[in-house]
């Protein structure tokens, strides 16, 4: 009795263990900078375009942005995504690199590389600065 109970017991545990236990769970990585606003973004096994949402690159500083991008985010650097809808077929998002404060539209706003996009003001409360 006694050893049917130890055994139900150790089952019992290992199982709870198992449903309980932290799952490891992929960040989307950076595979490329595409544009000036537009990243190559993959998560495990699929890859998909993502448009940086709030930002209007200011013209004549689109080299200057993928520049500051590329600088920012080197391939496979893991990355929060925060969607904020679509635009002809590309998602639209706030992308968060992993251990910073801030979006990457705010740094290229903060940079002088972009202007803030009047109709994400609206949608969205303003970007907040570190």
């Amino acid at each position: 009795m006694r050893s049917i109970f130890g055994y139900c017991l150790a089952l019992l545990l290992l199982i709870s263990g198992l449903l309980l236990a932290p799952v490891k769970l992929s960040a989307a990585e950076v595979l490329q900078v595409r544009e000036a606003d537009l990243l190559l973004i993959g998560d495990q096994n699929r890859t998909y375009s993502v448009r940086l949402a709030c930002a209007d690159i200011i013209q004549g500083q689109e080299q200057n942005s993928i520049a500051f991008l590329r600088k920012q985010l080197p391939r496979r650097q893991k990355v929060n995504l925060m969607p904020m809808g679509s635009k002809d077929g590309l998602l639209l998002a706030r992308v968060r690199p992993l251990g910073s404060s801030q979006d990457l539209s705010g740094l290229l706003v903060e940079n002088e590389l972009a202007k803030l996009n009047q109709s994400c003001i609206k949608a969205t409360k303003p970007l907040e600065k570190a």
